[in-house]
């Protein structure tokens, strides 16, 4: 028996947002820093911008301990299957943040070999803006979405699609590589 099928009163009311605290100061990232966005996240790892004061001072080199994607940098075409195993092998409820313009929408690379936004591959939760973006702005974006954990936005958003919100699953076939489809 799941959380929503438990009649809403005074009591679970209370519930669900201690659960939601806990949550929100608890999120774990794991790193999947790409490219040159991914030195400004390891910055905002360090002492001077303490990320340990939300929670998250260690970043998780394993995905089935993180329930946080930092996507920086630049997605390739040979990269993005990997980055679906990867979300796909993180513990539920997990989110993911988009740092960097091309992370977000490809950037100034519109070819073939890149993906034209991480969105393509996997639900994405909060874009953090810039070429690279600075710690300043990625401590905003995960401020953010700490603002969207405590409100429960993303939860109620997520019901409707059992993925999250791409709709992307990876299909690997006997004999032909991994590749990405639509789910129809």
């Amino acid at each position: 028996m799941g959380l929503e099928q438990v009649p809403h009163n005074f009591l679970t009311g209370r519930l669900e947002d201690l659960i939601r605290w806990g949550r929100r100061n608890s999120v774990w990232p794991a790193t999947f820093g790409l490219a040159c966005c991914a030195l400004e996240m390891m910055a905002t790892g360090a002492a001077h911008y303490d990320q340990a004061r939300f929670g998250m001072e260690v970043f998780r080199a394993s995905p089935r301990q993180a329930d946080l994607m930092i996507v920086a940098g630049r997605v390739s075409q040979k990269m993005a299957p990997v980055l679906r195993q990867v979300y796909d092998q993180m513990v539920e409820p997990k989110w993911v943040i988009s740092m960097g313009v091309c992370a977000s929408t490809g950037g100034m690379f519109n070819n073939y070999a890149l993906v034209q936004g991480v969105d393509q591959v996997v639900p994405v939760d909060v874009y953090v803006p810039g070429c690279p973006p600075g710690p300043e702005t990625l401590l905003h974006g995960i401020l953010t979405l700490h603002e969207q954990i405590r409100t429960g936005e993303i939860l109620a958003r997520r019901h409707g699609s059992p993925t999250g919100g791409a709709a992307i699953q990876i299909q690997e076939q006997a004999g032909t590589p991994v590749h990405l489809r639509t789910r129809p």
